[in-house]
């Protein structure tokens, strides 16, 4: 037998499985009657007093469930297989559905905010440097504002040009297309989750 802690929320498909499996009375006092060992069908039947073929119904039901499992399998004097069965020993957790779409849509309201916050950032710190006004980063506002062909773009009234004056790039573009491409992301991730809600 194996051992695991398995969460279930309402709804989902092995948390259905179970719900049928234990709608009976009859299934209870099978899996009651196994905490003793390990069993055949015949010999739950008779222990119980039930007909064979309503403990082989439950018995497939709990094995579809996973509360129980075939241990092993025996041959009877027959000559006919026997599957010997025992308890599956794990801790069942149910527990509330973790996401509504309340919860992702409050979720990714935070991470826009962060963008937006970034975004500002971004718009108010770049002129800065373009103009020299941001104090203890040299290196940086080195490579914005003179064109080094590492970089290959030089910084001058709130446009990244090309050496030689051939490609130009407001900042404030740089900035919307950053701020355009999170919004995009988190458009997708958003899509993604709602998705997988409805999904399941």
């Amino acid at each position: 037998m194996t051992e695991d802690v398995v969460i279930l929320e309402p709804g989902d498909e092995r948390a259905k499985k179970i719900a049928r499996a234990m709608a009976s009375k009859k299934a209870s006092d099978i899996l009651a009657f196994m905490r003793g060992g390990e069993y055949s069908s015949s010999q739950i039947s008779e222990a119980l007093s039930f007909p064979i073929t309503t403990v082989s119904y439950h018995l497939d039901n709990l094995h579809n469930a996973g509360m129980i499992d075939i241990v092993r399998t025996r041959w009877s004097e027959k000559g006919r297989e026997m599957k010997i069965y025992g308890l599956r020993d794990q801790l069942l957790i149910v527990s509330p559905a973790t996401k509504d779409i309340r919860s992702i849509l409050l979720k990714y309201a935070s991470l826009f905010i962060v963008l937006l916050f970034a975004t500002f950032m971004m718009a108010v710190v770049a002129p800065l440097i373009a103009s020299g006004g941001l104090a203890g980063a040299p290196d940086l506002e080195k490579a914005i504002q003179s064109p080094s062909p590492a970089f290959g773009v030089a910084q001058e009234d709130g446009v990244l040009r090309e050496p030689g004056g051939g490609f130009q790039v407001p900042i404030h573009d740089l900035v919307m297309a950053f701020f355009s491409g999170g919004c995009l992301v988190l458009f997708l991730l958003i899509a993604y989750e709602l998705y997988l809600y409805f999904r399941k």
